[in-house]
């Protein structure tokens, strides 16, 4: 059974969960798209999209502006010239418009101060992700930074979670993922740990509670309750 009082170290995923992204990310997307003659699309579109990396973010972008099939020959061009575009853009973006959600930093010092081991868990490139935590004063507070191309595969798939088992030397009872999205739960699902969903994030307009984690919280804070009680 799994309890809460084993928990030893935290995985936090980052956009929709530590840092609101969007409005950047979608800054980033439309710059590219102009510069393929495309129209714009919505800051709402893009809170749909993110969650899988940058790849698949614009290879839904680029589907939706061209009226191509993601799996279309002619759209997998297209998103191999436009991705070094995109990632010139987001590098431009990067922390203009993001924001920190409410409560992130003083929970995070304190499951520090606590004496947890603290990590970041994305599919965000690991270069904007450790560009990021530096512009909020997050990069001090994480023993290990995972990105989407820091290992051959990223969430739902667990290798990042069992990346960090082994590299603490962890048994599965001790690990928690926190995140904001489907993926985020499957990955603790299948690596066996406990996780908790929250509310606000981006999760593809579903419902995070359908996901089943292990607990669902509305706000970042809470889950101290969980942690520090």
């Amino acid at each position: 059974m799994m309890q809460w009082s084993k928990i030893r170290a935290i995985a936090f995923d980052l956009d929709g969960t530590l840092i609101d992204s969007v409005p950047d990310l979608a800054a980033a997307t439309n710059a590219t798209l102009a510069q393929s003659q495309y129209p714009p699309v919505t800051e709402a579109l893009v809170r749909s999209w993110v969650g899988n990396g940058a790849q698949v973010l614009m290879q839904r972008a680029l589907s939706y502006v061209s009226a191509m099939p993601e799996d279309a020959p002619a759209l997998q061009a297209l998103l191999e010239q436009t991705m070094p575009q995109f990632m010139y853009h987001y590098g431009e973006h990067l922390q203009k418009h993001s924001l920190l959600y409410p409560g992130v930093l003083a929970t995070l010092q304190k499951l520090k101060q606590a004496g947890f081991k603290l990590a970041i868990v994305t599919n965000k490139p690991h270069g904007f992700t450790v560009s990021l935590l530096t512009a909020f004063g997050l990069d001090g507070l994480f023993c290990e930074v995972l990105g989407g191309d820091s290992l051959a595969k990223m969430k739902p798939d667990p290798m990042p979670l069992q990346h960090l088992l082994k590299l603490w030397q962890l048994d599965e009872s001790h690990l928690l993922m926190v995140g904001d999205s489907k993926n985020d739960i499957l990955a603790a699902k299948a690596a066996n740990v406990m996780s908790i969903g929250l509310t606000y994030g981006y999760n593809y307009g579903e419902d995070i509670s359908l996901s089943n984690p292990h607990a669902v919280c509305e706000n970042f804070a809470d889950i101290e309750q969980y942690l520090l009680s």
